[in-house]
């Protein structure tokens, strides 16, 4: 069975009867979103059971639609949030690609700004790296990218997006060894994005983002996760009972190899280790449990068939 990532939108009444269609079906509910009396629902859901769920919402004044960066976190990095580098195209970009499914996280550097000056910290660089891919939103300036990225990016282990004012094709060229993506003529401004050819170029970031995380995705295919984060959040959920009382808008945030649980690790970790996922078979078993650099969260990251010879 293979699922794809979709987002339904539709009227607040009778919504739960798609949610217990899709869960029956063998989805899974990512995230779930009351806007007055609209819901938005991102799911993963089996690919031949997708036009079941469109004919069954369209008498709800529902509608489904391919949403690629469900089930994916992504890092928005700029050198800083201060004024100096105008954060309106941080700020955009994040927008946009949470509006296609990402989670997305923005990291304005302590110290990323000045081409003598710039660095990356160890907490910076291990954030970055919980995350499945980072987009760096860097300047306008050819010299100021290739003097300064080289040291951004040192650490980094995820994928990475480039994004810069100057056009593609130099990036390309200033960029050494090369990086996953790149989108030219994104770089300082100092309004939010209106105009069509703004919007364009928020369409290109979103598009080369889900091109290198397909490819990503492909690679992981290759050793299959021992279980699937979506099934394991479902896991947690129903046997974690403190979930249930995370304020955030996503207590526990799906990855593309495992989890981000919004609890305190000290006191929660060997709960969610010794959760059990099938007989005789534990979280642990299936996965390595991490303190988060970001604030006292938990990181669950599945581990492949590979190392534990089970998919559950």
């Amino acid at each position: 069975m293979t699922h794809v990532p979709v987002t339904y939108k539709g009227g607040i009444y009778r919504h739960d009867e798609i949610i217990d269609l899709i869960e029956d079906l063998g989805g899974y509910i990512i995230q779930k979103h009351v806007i007055a009396q609209e819901i938005v629902l991102q799911a993963l859901v089996p690919r031949e059971d997708i036009e079941l769920i469109r004919r069954i919402g369209k008498p709800l004044t529902g509608e489904i639609s391919p949403s690629p960066l469900v089930g994916a976190e992504i890092a928005v990095v700029t050198p800083s949030l201060e004024i100096h580098h105008l954060p309106h195209a941080s700020c955009d970009v994040a927008e946009y690609i949470r509006r296609f499914g990402a989670k997305t996280n923005m990291v304005g550097l302590a110290r990323g700004f000045g081409k003598r000056i710039a660095q990356l910290n160890d907490e910076e660089r291990d954030v970055i790296n919980e995350h499945d891919l980072a987009v760096y939103l860097l300047g306008d300036f050819e010299a100021c990218i290739e003097r300064k990225f080289p040291v951004l990016r040192r650490g980094i282990d995820v994928p990475i997006v480039l994004c810069g004012g100057p056009p593609t094709e130099t990036l390309k060229k200033i960029v050494d060894p090369p990086v996953d993506g790149y989108v030219g003529g994104v770089g300082r401004f100092m309004h939010r994005t209106k105009e069509s050819e703004e919007i364009d170029k928020l369409e290109e970031v979103v598009g080369e983002v889900t091109r290198v995380l397909d490819r990503h995705r492909d690679v992981l295919a290759r050793d299959p996760l021992s279980i699937s984060p979506a099934r394991l959040m479902d896991i947690v959920t129903e046997n974690v009972e403190e979930i249930q009382d995370v304020l955030s808008p996503t207590p526990i945030t799906v990855q593309m190899r495992g989890l981000r649980v919004k609890l305190p690790y000290d006191t929660f970790a060997p709960v969610i280790r010794k959760t059990v996922v099938d007989e005789g078979v534990t979280i642990g078993d299936l996965s390595t449990v991490l303190p988060s650099r970001m604030r006292d969260y938990i990181l669950v990251r599945i581990k492949p068939f590979s190392e534990t010879n089970l998919v559950i």
